[in-house]
């Protein structure tokens, strides 16, 4: 059976604040890194009210120091925000700190609105073509034998394997040409995912880092001992996405009885989209929509993401999709 992994976007609940995330956040790595997940990642956000990993690094290093043997990393990095020599040093002392267990995803979204990716200092101008160059740049910092005169320290000769994240066709291509792996924001942007995915994988080109193609690919799971109850806490990051599309980005909302019915047909249909890589329910009901799901793009890996308002809940939700992962490890 292909393995499962966590994304954690770090979630900040309405009447929490940061520091309770990050405890939540080292709490669910925890019990996963018990419960048998691969590896667990953490995404680059900024100005999102809800979202509290905009410092990435910094919170795959507490997660890093708090776990032992789960893989921890960023998925992603955007690297548009950031000169390719920081990502080096701040990744390199990561690996230095955790050998064997640092991975470093890359993407080339500001992972956030203009105005606030004009705060961040980097240079707006710059175009998608810009994004290859600064992958490759970032590559050779962390090679044996960099080819550029300065040195990033730690970072030079840093065994971090390096991936390309993406929701259309650009990073497809990057990652097959580069022979990186790959991994698909399908929880979020699944409109193009075939597609990538089959690009990527007949035009891999084979590197130092990988011998063939490997695609993870995103999966939102709300998992509950009843169908009732998953639908319930879905309703959390359904409120989520709307307000998110809506313009009014907000903490993460209590599940609403009944939210779905009280939403127009373009909000209704805006969510079918956006949440096409989804399974909610009971644990019989995410088993089939997951073993579905893997039978239909031949994924090597799945990374799960569950944004349930109840931390308890979200843990539960985590530990049913791990008892599913161990039931269809069973069935092959």
């Amino acid at each position: 059976m292909i393995p499962f992994s966590i994304l954690d976007l770090a979630p900040i609940a309405e009447g929490s604040d940061a520091s309770q995330s990050f405890k939540n956040t080292l709490d669910l790595a925890q019990h996963g890194e018990r419960w048998g997940y691969n590896r667990y990642w953490l995404a680059e956000h900024h100005g999102m009210p809800g979202i509290a990993s905009a410092a990435t690094a910094v919170v795959i290093a507490h997660v890093a120091a708090g776990t032992k043997t789960i893989r921890v990393g960023a998925g992603g990095v955007m690297l548009p925000n950031h000169s390719p020599l920081v990502i080096a040093e701040q990744f390199g002392t990561l690996e230095a700190l955790h050998p064997g267990r640092i991975d470093l995803g890359l993407g080339r979204a500001p992972g956030s609105d203009q105005t606030t990716a004009r705060a961040l200092r980097r240079d707006l101008q710059s175009d998608a073509e810009q994004f290859p160059q600064d992958v490759l740049e970032l590559i050779d910092y962390m090679s044996d034998e960099p080819r550029q005169r300065v040195l990033a320290v730690p970072g030079k000769g840093a065994k971090v394997p390096v991936w390309i994240l993406g929701s259309s066709l650009f990073g497809a291509q990057l990652a097959a040409h580069l022979g990186l792996p790959y991994a698909f924001a399908s929880h979020f942007a699944p409109q193009m995912m075939m597609q990538a995915v089959a690009y990527y994988r007949e035009h891999f080109k084979p590197s130092k880092q990988l011998a063939k193609p490997y695609v993870m690919l995103g999966f939102n799971v709300f998992a509950a001992d009843t169908d009732e109850q998953a639908h319930l806490r879905a309703t959390s990051m359904q409120q989520a996405f709307v307000n998110l599309r809506t313009g009014r980005p907000s903490r993460l909302q209590p599940p609403v009885p009944g939210y779905l019915e009280q939403l127009g047909p373009q909000e209704r249909a805006m969510l079918d989209s956006v949440l096409s890589c989804t399974a909610i329910g009971a644990p019989d009901t995410v088993k089939a929509k997951m073993a579905a799901f893997i039978a239909e793009t031949g994924a090597d890996e799945l990374m799960i993401t569950s944004q349930i308002f109840d931390h308890k809940h979200r843990l539960r939700s985590y530990e049913i999709t791990a008892q599913v992962h161990a039931e269809l490890a069973g069935a092959r």
